[in-house]
This record gives structure tokens, sequence and C-alpha cells, in this order.
């Protein structure tokens, strides 16, 4: 997969269908699995559930509060404080409802059966108030999305004014304050008071902006065909992903751009909307359903561009009077590369013969009426090697691994391995750019081999003054085209970056992890350029394939062979507007022209 921002690539990409998952299940210990996300939930709305028994029961107060303490102290230190201070979207705090609701409770029981002034009822009552509302807003901020962002006329407002967590957090604050005040009524009192009022402020705010937002997006979406019609489209990007993949659809955008009719970018879901909002100034139109897509299929409308085989393009690709092409967001050997679904598209633009191959090589029939060699636009500003790398003193390699995948079938990943691969490399002298997918962090072995690699390049630093570079600057100020262009060669695994790197015509090797070095060519055709690293069962052999590789360098012209091959073979001063060309004449004439 790969990182994008503004068309630059920044990392591994890959066509095919990305599940909607957060982490890899089988890189997180079933005891985390079941502690972490599920036991401390159930035990702090336990918590809070018993401190109402208590209470209602006339029970101990000190157990009462102690039990109260835990409630809220629990629900503030497994809240996720991104989402809930977000603007763009509705604070998931459901999982805290019984806490909440039982707190409530158990101060209304206690306050009860004391002597309290009418302001710490007020209070109680504000609380109760706030609580009771706060699910019906967060339904109501959800029903207030933007229908459409960039669109002339439609003056819709991306983000809330005020994050709907607010309220939720402020009337838990406000409960802990009047239960801290039973036993503590001269220190608590005006604490708790203000915090009631501080939540019913937050609460109103919120009201008042969330019915404005729906009130717009009602407005907005009456006005959508007639807006859209008006604006005069020629093509469309259809986009829906996980969230986070805003590279996908990000690598492409500038490509569209430089198309030149007006276009617009379709989502699905509102995480689509906000991920992609400011990668482009085109308008950006959401649609969730499939009932929902006739009002954007406007008479100017003639292509629609995927850039991923997600299950929800099929409800665009019905309309037939378009043509729907698919341009995949990155080109490797691995299995989703020649997925049978690409059938479904009236055009697969490719980066060369090689993916067109690939379909027949693994038994998967394709017309080939349905391919266009494009090129991979992407790497036109990738710097061509000047020399051989023999005559490069201290090379600086590149070392890009891929992630686990989501699947065991899918996991070409090397980092396991990483720590030993990169103590190999400074072996030889070399200075080391370490850019591991993004997607690493999500399992907790290749977390570590990331931590241990930093460790060992910042050591290496202080020892030998060599400038590795690692962390953020290389992952996040760089992209990868950058790192292309600082490096010499390049260490990978199976994955997009591999085939880009092939433009540079700088050697690189390939770590073998899903079967043996021996194997390892016959499997992935893109090898048959690379230095072949066994990490199959651990790391084997890699000083004498590094020293092939840095040194005499004896597949020089296989990697020039297969650059066309993977690439196409499109002259380099022009190479992006092979993509231009094929693309503007799918869109064909204006309809007005035809007349």
């Amino acid at each position: 997969m790969t990182e994008e921002t503004s068309g630059t690539i920044k990392g591994e990409g890959e066509a095919g269908t990305d599940p909607v998952v957060a982490t890899t299940a089988s890189s997180v210990p079933f005891w985390r699995r079941v502690l972490g996300a599920g036991f401390w939930p159930v035990l702090v709305n336990a918590s809070a559930v018993a401190c109402a028994l208590v209470t209602i029961a006339g029970g101990s107060t000190g157990l009462a509060l102690t039990l109260a303490g835990f409630s809220v102290l629990g629900v503030l230190s497994r809240i996720r404080w991104k989402g809930v201070l977000s603007r763009t979207q509705a604070s998931p705090l459901g999982a805290w409802t019984t806490a909440t609701s039982s707190l409530l409770l158990a101060v209304a029981s206690a306050t009860s059966r004391h002597d309290v002034g009418d302001l710490v009822w007020v209070a109680l009552v504000a609380v109760l108030v706030s609580v009771v509302v706060g699910p019906t807003l967060r339904a109501a901020d959800n029903a207030g999305f933007p229908v459409a962002l960039n669109l002339p006329g439609a003056d819709v407002r991306a983000t809330a004014a005020f994050p709907l967590g607010l309220v939720y957090i402020s009337a838990l604050l406000a409960l802990g304050a009047l239960a801290a005040r039973l036993a503590w009524p001269g220190a608590w009192n005006a604490v708790s008071v203000v915090l009631a009022g501080i939540t019913v402020i937050a609460t109103f705010a919120c009201a008042v902006d969330t019915f404005l937002r729906v009130r717009t997006r009602r407005a907005v979406e009456v006005r959508l065909p007639e807006l859209l019609a008006a604006y005069d489209p020629a093509f469309a990007l259809h986009w829906q992903a996980p969230a986070g993949t805003a590279y996908q659809a990000a690598m492409w955008l500038p490509y569209l751009e430089r198309l030149g009719p007006p276009w617009f970018v379709l989502v699905r879901t509102t995480t689509n909307l906000h991920d992609v909002r400011g990668l482009t100034s085109a308008p950006i139109v959401l649609r969730k359903a499939l009932e929902d897509l006739d009002p954007v299929v406007v008479p100017s409308l003639r292509a629609v561009f995927y850039v991923n085989t997600a299950v929800r393009n099929s409800h665009m690709v019905r309309y037939s009077h378009l043509t729907h092409v698919q341009l995949n967001h990155g080109d490797s050997d691995k299995a989703p590369s020649f997925n049978p679904v690409f059938r479904m598209y009236d055009r697969d633009f490719v980066a060369g013969q090689a993916a067109i191959d690939r379909f027949a090589a693994n038994g998967v029939y394709m017309p080939e009426q349905l391919f266009t060699i494009v090129g991979r636009p992407q790497v036109e500003d990738v710097a061509v090697a000047r020399g051989p790398i023999a005559q490069v003193t201290g090379p600086t390699v590149l070392y890009a691994p891929t992630w686990s995948g989501f699947y065991a079938d899918s996991d070409y990943s090397s980092l396991r391995n990483g720590a030993a691969l990169v103590e190999a490399l400074l072996a030889h002298g070399c200075t080391v750019i370490f850019r591991p997918h993004p997607y690493s962090r999500r399992d907790a072995a290749l977390a570590a081999q990331c931590d241990a690699i930093y460790a060992l390049l910042t050591a290496d630093t202080a020892r030998a003054g060599r400038a590795h570079l690692h962390g953020a600057q290389a992952e996040r100020t760089m992209s990868i085209v950058d790192c292309f262009n600082a490096s010499d060669a390049l260490v990978s695994d199976v994955s997009s970056v591999v085939n880009d790197y092939l433009y540079s015509e700088k050697p690189f090797a390939m770590v073998a992890v899903s079967e043996p070095a021996s194997t390892f060519r016959a499997s992935f055709p893109v090898a048959a350029a690379a230095y072949v690293l066994d990490g199959h069962d651990g790391l084997t052999g890699a000083d004498e394939v590094l020293q092939s590789m840095l040194s005499l360098d004896p597949l020089q012209a296989q990697r020039r062979a297969l650059k066309t091959y993977y690439l196409g073979d499109i002259p380099a001063e022009h190479y992006a507007d092979r993509f231009l060309a094929e693309a503007r004449a799918v869109l064909g004439p204006a309809p007005s022209s035809q007349e």
C-alpha cells in the first residue's frame, strides 16, 4: 500500500480490495484483545452499576465514592481524546453509556438523602438533560454531514463548530464533582455547579450548531442535481476505502487535475470525505447509499475513474452509459494485482505489459482490449542512476519494508528480520534511509523492530558519523520519490515500491519471506532483476548478496529490460503525458461539440 500526499508517492501501493479493519487481528495477543478491548469497559461499567446499587441500598458512602471515582477515572483513562475532541465526526463514546447513566442514578439517589440547596438540584438536572440529549446530538450530527464541498453554490461547512465530545466530558466531570461534594460539600459545591453550567453551555452550543448544519445539508441536498449540472463535470473519481488510506486517491489527484475539464471526487463515507478534502480543490460529493447516486449522474458526466476494487464500486459501475476506468493504486506481483474483479470495468489502465501478463500467468482470463498501458505517471520525477554503484563510496541504501498485510497469505514483510538486515548494511559501510510501511506500527512485533532499527541507526550515527535518515524525516517529511532520489540502492519486499524503483535503474534487493529464495524468482517475476535475500526462515546469506549488489552489480541489464516491461516503453521527457492522452481519449469531446 502507499501513503500519498499531493500526488507524490510516499510509500507502497497495491491494487486490490482493502478490508475495513483497524489492526491485523493475528498480530494482537488474545489476552490483550480480551482485556484491552472488552474487559476494561465491562469493569468500568460494572463499577458504576455497583456504585448505584450501593448508594440506593444506603451502603457505605466511602465504598460508593471509591466506585464512582474508579468509574470516572476509568473512562477518562481509556478515552481516545483525538476522537472525542474531533470536529469532523461524532464522538465514539457509546461504550461508556452504562457507566454514565449509573453514576447519574447514584448521585441522584445520594443527593435525595441530603439537605442540599436548589442550585445543586438545578446542576444535577442540567447534567441529566445533557446526558439524555448527548446521544441524540450524536445521531443528528451524523445527519448533518456535508453533502458537497468546493462545489459552486453549495455553501456547506465541513466540520462542526464544537466537538460533541465536550458535552460528554463536561457531564462526566460534573457528575464526579457532584459525587465528591456529598463527602466534601464545602470544597466541591462551587466546582460541581460551575462544571454543570459548562455542560449546559456546551450542550446548547452543540445543539444549535448541529441544527444549523442539518438545515444547510438538507437545503444543499435538494439543489445538488441542479448545482452539479451547472458545474458541468466530464468525469468523476469514485473512492471508498478504509480510514487512513487517502494515499490511494492522492497519488492520482494531480494527474486527474491535469486533464482539464471540470470533475469531482465522489466519496462514499464521511471518513473518506474528511480524508480527501485537504488534498484537492476539486468538488467533493458524498453519497453514502446506492440510491443516493442518481442525482450525481448528470448529463455531462462521461467517465468514472477508480483507484481500488472496493465493493461499493459496483454501485457506480451499474451506470452502463458511462465509461468506467480502473487505475489501481500501485502495481506489484502480489495476488491483489491479478484480481478477477478487474473485469468489472470497461478499461484497466496498467503501468506496463507485466501487469497484463500477470493475469494470464495466474490463470485469470482478461479480454485484451480491456487493457491500456499508460505507465506509472507517479514516477516521472524519479532520477535515473548516473553511473555504476561500484563507483559510489559509502552508498546510501533505502530500506523500505512492507507490512504484514491483512491476511497470512499476504504477509511479505521482511521487517521481522529488519534489525539484522540493517546491521548487515551497516557492516558494508552503507548509509541507511529507513522507511517502513505506515501500517507497520499496527503489529507489535514489527513496531518493536522499527524501534530497534531506530536505535541501531542512532547509535551508528553517534559512532561513525553517518547521516542515516529515519523517523519523521524519512517517513513523513520526505516523499518516497525523495527517498528514491537520495538513495543509491534499495532493499524491499514484494511491493510496488520495487516496481516503481525500477524506473531509477538503480540496483535493488528483495527479501524472500513467503517462500525460500530458491523458488522466489519463479513466483515473483520482477525478482529476475533483484538480488534476492533469503528471509524465509531468518535472514541468511545477506553479506554475499549485498556484496554482489553493491559492487559488481551483474543485474544491470536485466533491470533496464524489466523497466520497460513493468513501466511501459514511454519517452522519459513526456512520461506522464501517456496517461493524460489515454485518459482524454476515454473522455472524448464534450457533448456540445458533438452536435
